[in-house]
């Protein structure tokens, strides 16, 4: 493989650098589908650091237009999945990881065969989430919301924020499968990656509020991946779970996830799609748009 890049001839630059990741792909590869709660892996320096600078620079504000405002009982977070309102180095950057040769690359790393990308970035694209932010623990939703066929199978998060302190919480939480404690923190850091599979009960989140300072945000680029199924898979929307010390809050977390489920359905059945739905709920919430 060779390294990608984007430029003119005479000055090409990489963003991802295949021969570096090829390099270390064996290594990565079983240290991924051996790791527990469930498969995953951390990644340092990702991508190359000019494509991180620069995608970072590129970052849109939460007050720009497009970002969908996922505000609810089981999560306060902002997300930007329309392509053509994504700035264009952040687009490229989207693209790679779409690429024919990046996933070949992920199949590899996971050793999951025929990964697809989602070029719709159904609920990924751009994540970002202000101070008070969070997003419970959860499984993801297990199929694609327009392809009944295509079932849900990894996500990659790159993270885009400098300065990132341990006192602002923000840790991504991979959770046993029982859901009785957390295995695994990770740190939000500027160019570190995480890659793990999604799967029923593959539970992950970022339950602790967020108390960066208030000019600050939690930022992260997310892509979803999917296989196609020759028998429709299991079809079930994001499954939040309470953690042991979440008390009577737990009653809210289930009847919100509940909700969640119902609006999954319509949605599904009435081809609409979640920036549609927040327009409406920024409308009967007297929001102005921005």
């Amino acid at each position: 493989m060779s390294a990608s890049t984007i430029g003119t001839e005479k000055d090409k630059k990489v963003i991802f650098d295949y021969e570096h990741w090829e390099k270390q792909l064996a290594g990565i590869a079983r240290s991924y589908q051996q790791a527990g709660p469930y498969p995953h892996i951390q990644l340092e320096n990702f991508l190359e650091p000019w494509a991180a600078e620069n995608a970072l620079a590129e970052f849109p504000s939460v007050k720009d237009e497009g970002w969908i405002h996922y505000v609810h009982i089981n999560e306060k977070k902002h997300g930007l999945n329309k392509l053509d309102l994504l700035p264009p180095f952040i687009q490229e950057v989207i693209k790679e990881m779409n690429s024919p040769e990046f996933v070949t690359y992920l199949s590899k790393l996971t050793g999951i065969p025929n990964l697809l990308p989602d070029d719709m970035l159904e609920g990924g694209g751009l994540h970002q989430s202000q101070r008070n932010g969070f997003l419970n623990v959860h499984a993801d939703f297990t199929v694609h919301p327009h392809k009944r066929n295509w079932r849900r199978r990894v996500n990659i998060l790159i993270y885009l924020n400098k300065d990132w302190k341990p006192e602002y919480n923000g840790d991504l939480e991979l959770w046993d499968r029982n859901m009785k404690g957390v295995q695994q923190k990770i740190a939000p850091l500027f160019n570190r990656c995480v890659i793990f599979n999604t799967d029923e009960d593959s539970y992950h989140g970022v339950p602790d509020t967020i108390l960066c300072p208030e000019d600050m945000t939690r930022k992260s680029i997310a892509l979803y991946y999917f296989t196609e199924e020759e028998v429709k898979p299991t079809l079930r929307s994001t499954n939040y779970k309470s953690r042991p010390q979440d008390g009577a809050k737990s009653i809210l977390i289930y009847l919100d996830k509940k909700l969640v489920a119902g609006y999954t359905r319509v949605k599904r059945a009435l081809g609409i799609n979640d920036a549609f739905v927040s327009k409406i709920l920024n409308i009967f919430g007297g929001k102005k748009k921005k």
